[in-house]
């Protein structure tokens, strides 16, 4: 009798494949957590991977210090509902120790800054790889991405020199001082995950739904109203019924007009929208290659 997965659950199988990759291949992995939509996915998957045992690695939050106040008790809550092991990696404690500078300005975020906080995590606790949720179709330089990453003894990236990976066969070899980035759900898109939580009921923190919210247009971006958000001269605030497709620092991750506030309403939105998920991140638009640079100097 033959037998067909849904689309799914090929993705599914694919990235519970390469999850028990990572944790075959390396000594000391950590899955890196947000608090976001495509972190919580990895999370469910690997827990599916090793269930009924524990998860056999920790899950780590860069913290930027400049959270959305949901994202932050998701995590919390999250955390103590599963017993999972977290660590918090702080920016704040990379600026207190001199490692890095904070950015000044209206414009200025720590969102940057992440980089030099998660390359000391690793090296601290001797991190061979780090497991993402990237999706190759959220911006260009997630393109090039392959499953596995290799990243040199100094944490960076080479776009052109990525590992072939055929037949999913991979090669997590790497020198002394070197480690891997893992992508599990590369092959997903930001309707892939929002289906998958639909079909799995996943818990997502509540800044994901359509709320009223007070907002800063600028440069075409609403941004949230908070204490880490600087007012340009002639700036006002304005209340608009807003909804987040990405989570990341306050101070960069802009948000959406939309009525979505179900996960029933998210589907029919992002099934019809013909704008990037991340369209909305002031990040991505200090330059052409914002995303790539950072990437080779560690940015996960």
């Amino acid at each position: 009798m033959s037998y067909r997965l849904s689309h799914l659950k090929q993705l599914e199988a694919e990235s519970i494949y390469v999850i028990r990759e990572v944790a075959a291949q390396f000594e000391n992995p950590v899955l890196l957590f947000s608090g976001g939509k495509d972190s919580i996915v990895v999370l469910h998957l690997a827990r599916k991977a090793f269930y009924p045992a524990k998860l056999p690695f920790p899950i780590m939050h860069v913290d930027t210090g400049h959270n959305f106040e949901e994202t932050i008790k998701f995590r919390d809550t999250l955390v103590e509902k599963l017993g999972v092991k977290l660590i918090v990696a702080s920016v704040q404690d990379s600026i207190d120790q001199g490692k890095v500078v904070e950015e000044t300005g209206v414009n200025a975020s720590r969102n940057g800054l992440q980089s030099v906080t998660l390359m000391d995590a690793i090296e601290h606790y001797k991190f061979d790889c780090a497991l993402g949720g990237a999706r190759r179709d959220e911006e260009k330089a997630r393109a090039k991405e392959r499953f596995f990453s290799h990243r040199d003894e100094f944490g960076q990236w080479d776009p052109k020199n990525q590992r072939p990976e055929l037949w999913s066969i991979f090669n997590g070899k790497k020198n002394f001082g070197e480690h891997f980035r893992a992508f599990p759900i590369s092959n997903w898109t930001e309707l892939d995950v929002w289906q998958y939580i639909n079909e799995e009921k996943l818990d997502i923190p509540e800044i994901y739904f359509a709320h009223e919210r007070d907002v800063i247009k600028r440069n075409g971006v609403f941004l949230a109203d908070t204490p880490f958000v600087t007012k340009a001269e002639g700036e006002q605030t304005e209340k608009r019924m807003v909804r987040f497709r990405t989570i990341g620092d306050a101070t960069c991750t802009g948000a959406w007009e939309s009525e979505a506030a179900t996960i029933e309403e998210i589907v029919e939105e992002i099934s019809v929208t013909r704008l990037a998920e991340r369209a909305s991140r002031a990040d991505d638009k200090r330059s052409e290659s914002a995303m790539e640079d950072r990437k080779k100097q560690g940015y996960f």
